[in-house]
């Protein structure tokens, strides 16, 4: 874990739970995509960026998930580097309590503010292409965050951050958080079709082909959404719904899987009523979602 992998000339990913993109800018100056899931991976890839001999002059976050930029603050604090995300992910990575208050809905109770959903406090810049090393460009991957960004590199490197997940992890999960359930299918779309020499995925293998598993993940997120068609049948209120998913899904309710899981179910019903699968009333002082027969 924390090893140092190299994928071209200077490209290389630190393996870690949520991978960390490291590409050599200069003689002994690097960038980082991302900074690990907290406090000690920062300090890991620093002891790493020490035994290189390499300066790190700025950090590109994907997203404001905590378990990307959970190393943000202790990099920041030792080397000085700059550190860059986009639109809302910077708002959210600057203001981290957001990250909870958004998946709950309201203000956080303290089983919900842990390092797992809410990161150190980091200065965050709004990303811009005049920031990015020579070569680099962005790629917009908007679905499982509002503004995720991947980044592809001059040697054809697509580093593509959350937008899919490995085959296990479907498996083992059933229902993976989403910010939008169609912005991650036109995401998945796009990154099936992309050209790139490697891509470097922050939760599942790397890999020079990722157009099979891009697509295990577009057949996933419909699963997900036949699973509430067919489960709002009848008309059903949220909570009911959920525990139903939960048990269609063999997953087992706690309170970070309530708050993870609950909001992408929101966000399933607020996509699929928009679309006109599904829609709502009220009845009894209650809000139920039913199948649009109509």
């Amino acid at each position: 874990m924390y090893e140092l992998i190299q994928v071209s000339a200077h490209d290389f990913y630190i393996d870690c739970p949520a991978k960390i993109g490291l590409i050599k800018t200069g003689a002994d100056e690097v960038v980082l995509i991302d900074s690990g899931n907290d406090k000690d991976a920062g300090k890991k890839v620093f002891r790493l960026l020490q035994a290189e001999g390499w300066t790190l002059k700025a950090i590109f976050n994907t997203h404001s998930h905590a378990d990307h930029i959970g190393g943000n603050h202790f990099l920041q604090e030792k080397t000085g580097c700059r550190i860059y995300a986009k639109g809302l992910e910077s708002v959210y990575a600057n203001t981290p309590l957001l990250e909870p208050v958004g998946l709950y809905g309201g203000r956080p109770f303290k089983e919900l503010k842990n390092k797992f959903l809410m990161a150190p406090e980091s200065e965050v810049l709004p990303l811009t292409a005049a920031d990015l090393p020579a070569g680099m460009t962005v790629l917009a991957l908007p679905g499982h965050s509002p503004d995720m960004v991947g980044f592809m590199t001059a040697e054809g490197t697509a580093y593509i951050a959350d937008c899919l997940s490995s085959a296990e992890t479907l498996t083992k999960y059933g229902v993976g958080y989403l910010w939008d359930p169609e912005l991650s299918l036109q995401t998945l779309e796009y990154i099936r079709q992309l050209e790139a020499a490697h891509f470097v995925p922050a939760h599942a293998p790397a890999a020079a082909d990722i157009g099979e598993l891009a697509q295990l993940n577009i057949d996933a997120i419909k699963d997900v959404r036949e699973k509430i068609l067919a489960l709002c049948s009848e008309p059903v209120t949220f909570e009911e719904l959920l525990k139903r998913l939960f048990d269609a899904y063999d997953m087992q309710l706690s309170a970070q899987q309530y708050a993870l899981v609950g909001s992408t179910v929101r966000s399933y019903l607020s996509s699929m009523c928009e679309a006109g699968s599904l829609a709502f009333r009220f009845e009894d002082n209650r809000m139920l979602w039913q199948a649009d027969i109509m």
